[in-house]
């Protein structure tokens, strides 16, 4: 290889490694398929609800009971059993929620014992420490829009809130706080 060749060779390279150095990184998908395993095991629940969403009501009753949640495929699934009492009754609930590799997002399903249908998927995901998820449903007849969020996570707490919009979204009313204890 003659002089002029080997400059010409180690310029393009470094012109190449100058590029390669330069240019933007292209940040990682964040991997959120690890994200309900802090929801494990079993839990002390306490439940708010209230009685009459969308209504203007301001009644709430109180529920206390168990929860387990179950990994189900390494943690990119899992199954949340709820069992509570108050004086509004008795609650028995299902949920199953898995991760979309794909998406990198979560579809949560729900389901009780006097209903045993799961309803449509909400789908969301965590960011910053809160997990925030959105489904469209019908209340008495009419087209709203439903929140679920996980806030307030520690090893051994959590909360969790269900929310409703008849607006699109301008404005939301709280109908459903569950929190979590060990």
């Amino acid at each position: 290889m003659t002089r002029y060749a080997r400059t010409w060779t180690a310029s393009v390279l470094s012109v190449a490694l100058l590029l390669a150095l330069s240019a933007p990184v292209k940040a990682a998908e964040r991997d959120g398929q690890h994200d309900f395993d802090f929801n494990f095991g079993t839990w002390k629940t306490h439940v708010s609800r209230l009685m009459h969403p969308l209504t203007g009501s301001t009644t709430w009753t109180e529920y206390d009971g168990v929860s387990v949640v179950r990994k189900v495929w390494n943690g990119r699934a899992s199954l949340f059993e709820l069992e509570v009492d108050g004086p509004a009754g008795h609650i028995e609930g299902v949920g199953l929620r898995l991760y979309n590799p794909q998406s990198h997002q979560w579809n949560l399903n729900w389901t009780n014992s006097s209903i045993g249908m799961l309803d449509g998927a909400m789908i969301g995901e965590f960011k910053d420490g809160r997990g925030d998820f959105y489904a469209t449903d019908t209340l008495n007849g009419r087209t709203i829009l439903v929140r679920n969020g996980f806030s307030d996570i520690t090893p051994n707490s959590s909360r969790f809130e269900q929310a409703f919009s008849a607006d699109g979204g301008k404005t939301w009313e709280t109908n459903w706080i569950m929190t979590f204890k060990r």
